[in-house]
């Protein structure tokens, strides 16, 4: 018997430490007092001979609560003997060390464990309709970033395998980085008020931080840990993948690059986990599932997953494919480099934005035919919103507008007719346009599919519509069988970065041997070791800006917007180091996904929206189906002269109005030279429009 006890007391050793040290700070503290009343009762004088052995526990406990109180114990027993006093004494230093000792480390103990299990994960959270992020990557705080603008108080909680402390950091030194630019800016927009109206407008205007952010260290694949986190509770859920910069060598970041190349099969294991948890009975409803998935493999699997487990009412998911996308982005700001301005803002969560709405839900969709009809019946009754086009969506059709907030969209204005005389170029075509890429990353293939798209469904009958040089590695080249599959693609360049006399010569060779402005488009390589990242990219900027700067020392009148220079960077803290080379257009790739995946997260409509605007139409395509934003000369988009002065509202309608029924154009806005950009949004008939020659359109339409 005695055995079987010693094993149980082991067994419950090993298992319960806490409570085992406990118990035996219990036990110890009780065998204390009672030994030390016992001896204190029997050494005690004639005074205490009435008062009983409880008085002894009392005079024993205040000694060892407080040692100070031995002096009062021994004055109020009377004459006491030296063997009373000195277990006195005894009790009081013996008490320090298995009671007041005992007790404060074990309570500081329990502190540093409960603040350890917080960060590890150990603890469940009790909230809901927060957002959870599940891993980490370069893109991860930008989406952070972006929700200070949701006006709206925000709680992320953040689950990576290890390094939360790392993780927290960044993201305190993203948002404290981005509450000091938006005061300096706010500063500088307020110069010259009187000081109460310069208070006043700080206030209203500053940017607040409404994010709560709990980073949690635990497994992504633990039904546990994700419970811990309330995910089936979430309004948002968004998995990311992994990034591959922080391999010890580049031949490791070469390996998993490979590897990640054929699929991700984290992402499946991660995502079927929390398929199954937000689509059980018990969890929320109308949570929305964002992954972020960068390979065909893991794109079709993602699909399956979508058709097996994906259940309405309950969960939506919508995989965001990283490389597609950017690839999209970067051919498109090859081609217009003010579209990465326009999307910079409306891909954002502050000033003007995309938003949609239910069909039921507007007045003008009751007697409309088609999505011409809605659009064109909007603009008539309303002049704090623009309507770009009707979707059908898996939630019904939606109605998607650009304007400062939901509210805007719902905003009646006074009926207006067409009162300014315009008239549209049908046969409006965009120019051809002369790209030199340089440098490469894992998106090479993607950017060029983007260029196929746009170059089948804007090829010229009588000339080329692109033109493309590529300043890239031998090595890089080879990967892509020397851009053989391209025919636009009409030099290529084998250069090393250190080679600079040759990639200079090959840029100047692009940008003078044909007509026309051209655009430098320069990648970072993003499978490049964390320290780096962005070096490349800073590097062929310098030889770039070389190439510009003699041309104006030789040239004063050179024009300096004939050469656009479009820099990719994934740190956003080599922003400020491309931007103090004056160039406008840094490509923060790793934002705009997050800042389409912040979007998707709170307007799920939003993804098939976005999904349309960045592709072109498919080669074969016999009409023009797919709308996208494009940039157009003002003084080639209009017949027969610019428009007169008016408002935005009636410029908008007017060139409504005046478009082909298979094109309609809706006007978002303008680029005047120099890069400054106006974008249409708030009262529309507060804003005065006067156009000249060399503003360029930003135009919504199919073509």
């Amino acid at each position: 018997m005695f055995k079987k006890l010693k094993e149980k007391l082991s067994v419950f050793v090993v298992k319960y430490p806490t409570r085992t040290i406990l118990i035996a700070i219990l036990v110890l503290n009780v065998l204390l007092f009672v030994i030390a009343a016992l001896l204190i009762s029997a050494l005690a004088p004639k005074s205490l001979e009435h008062s009983g052995f409880w008085s002894s526990i009392f005079y024993t406990v205040s000694m060892i609560l407080d040692a100070g109180c031995i002096q009062y114990v021994v004055a109020e027993i009377g004459e006491a003997s030296v063997g009373l006093i000195i277990v006195c004494m005894l009790t009081v230093l013996l008490g320090m060390i298995t009671f007041t000792g005992a007790v404060i480390g074990y309570i500081s103990n329990y502190i540093s464990g409960f603040i350890e299990n917080s960060r590890s994960g150990s603890r469940a959270l009790k909230i809901s309709g927060h957002t959870v992020i599940l891993n980490w990557n370069s893109r991860a705080s930008e989406i952070i970033n972006d929700l200070l603008y949701t006006g709206k108080r925000e709680t992320v909680v953040i689950l990576v395998s290890e390094n939360a402390a790392a993780v927290e950091r960044e993201i305190s030194d993203r948002i404290s980085g981005t509450m000091k630019a938006d005061q300096q800016l706010l500063q500088k927009e307020c110069e010259g008020m009187p000081p109460l109206q310069r208070l006043r407008y700080i206030r209203r205007n500053r940017t607040e931080n409404r994010v709560t952010v709990i980073v949690r260290e635990g497994d992504t694949y633990s039904t546990k840990h994700l419970n811990d986190i309330s995910l089936s509770q979430a309004g948002t859920v968004i998995l990311l993948s992994n990034d591959i910069q922080n391999s010890t060598c580049r031949y490791g970041n070469m390996e998993m690059k490979e590897e990640r190349e054929k699929g991700n099969p984290n992402t499946i294991k991660t995502l079927v986990q929390v398929a199954e948890m937000t689509a059980s009975e018990t969890s929320a409803d109308d949570q929305i599932i964002i992954v972020e998935v960068e390979d065909e493999w893991t794109e079709k699997l993602v699909d399956r997953i979508i058709a097996h487990k994906e259940k309405r009412g309950k969960c939506r998911i919508s995989p965001v494919p990283v490389n597609k996308i950017l690839g999209q982005i970067l051919s498109q700001f090859s081609i217009m480099p003010e579209l990465n301005t326009v999307y910079s803002e409306l891909f954002s969560n502050r000033g003007a934005e995309f938003f949609f709405e239910p069909c039921h839900l507007l007045d003008e969709t009751e007697n409309a035919k088609d999505a011409e009809d809605v659009v064109g019946a909007y603009m008539a009754a309303h002049d704090h919103a623009i309507p770009l086009t009707v979707m059908d969506t898996p939630a019904g059709g939606e109605v998607y507008f650009v304007a400062n907030s939901l509210e805007d969209c719902h905003r009646h204005g006074k009926p207006s007719v067409v009162d300014i005389p315009v008239r549209v170029n049908e046969n409006y075509h965009l120019q051809p346009r002369n790209v030199v890429i340089i440098g490469h990353n894992s998106k090479n293939a993607e950017i060029m599919n983007g260029f196929n798209a746009f170059h089948a469904e804007h090829r010229l009958e009588d000339r080329e519509i692109l033109n493309i040089t590529v300043i890239d590695s031998q090595k890089s080249l080879d990967r892509l069988d020397n851009y053989a599959d391209y025919p636009y693609v009409t030099k290529k360049v084998a250069a090393e970065l250190y080679d600079a006399p040759r990639i200079r010569k090959a840029i100047e060779e692009a940008v003078d041997g044909h007509a026309g402005d051209t655009s430098v488009l320069i990648l970072s390589d993003d499978t490049a070791p964390a320290e780096d990242i962005d070096s490349a990219a800073l590097t062929y900027l310098i030889y770039v800006q070389d190439i510009i700067f003699d041309r104006i020392q030789a040239d004063p009148e050179f024009d300096r917007e004939s050469i656009d220079v479009v820099v990719e960077i994934l740190n956003p803290k080599n922003y400020d180091v491309v931007h103090n080379y004056s160039v406008d257009n840094v490509v923060i790739s790793n934002r705009y996904i997050s800042k389409m995946v912040t979007q998707i997260g709170r307007k799920q409509a939003l993804y098939e929206f976005y999904s349309d605007i960045l592709t072109y139409d498919e080669e074969d395509a016999e009409e023009y189906e797919s709308k996208e934003l494009y940039i157009k000369e003002a003084s080639r988009f209009f017949k027969g002269g610019l428009p007169a002065p008016c408002t935005a509202r009636q410029l908008i309608r007017a060139v409504y109005e005046a478009s082909p029924p298979d094109n309609k154009a809706v006007l978002l806005g303008y680029v005047s030279p120099g890069g400054k950009m106006v974008l249409f949004s708030g009262d529309l008939k507060q804003i005065p429009v006067l156009l000249t020659e060399k503003d360029k359109l930003i135009v919504f339409s199919n073509h």
